[in-house]
């Protein structure tokens, strides 16, 4: 597993990617909902996670690492849907596409592990 530091410095480039992503979408009705939505979430995982680690109990460090694989999945679900659609294609979303579906596995390896804890 990845060291916090390290952890949190690889939510931060995610993060990044996805904001040079949305700079390029169109500036169609569909393009900046799209935007929208992909901004929120992909930013809000790492976001989540920060405020994990500064949790105030076992059980608030999971429900945030949740809120993150929460956000992580929505984030990949409208990756795949600028995929699908091809607004923009899919050479251009691959790196993140491919990022994006190592963050929800390894975000719910660790939310299965930390509500694991709680149960100890």
């Amino acid at each position: 597993m990845f060291e916090r530091r390290e952890w949190g410095e690889r939510l931060l480039n995610y993060g990044a990617q996805i904001i040079k992503f949305v700079e390029v979408l169109p500036r169609t009705m569909v393009g900046r909902r799209i935007a929208d939505q992909l901004l929120r979430c992909s930013m809000s995982v790492g976001a989540n996670y920060e405020e994990a680690q500064a949790a105030e109990s076992k059980v608030d460090f999971t429900h945030k690492l949740q809120l993150a694989l929460q956000e992580a999945r929505e984030s990949n679900y409208w990756l795949r849907l600028l995929a699908k659609t091809k607004i923009l294609p899919l050479e251009q979303l691959s790196e993140a596409l491919d990022e994006s579906n190592q963050l929800r596995a390894i975000l719910s390896k660790a939310v299965v592990t930390a509500k694991g804890k709680l149960k100890e």
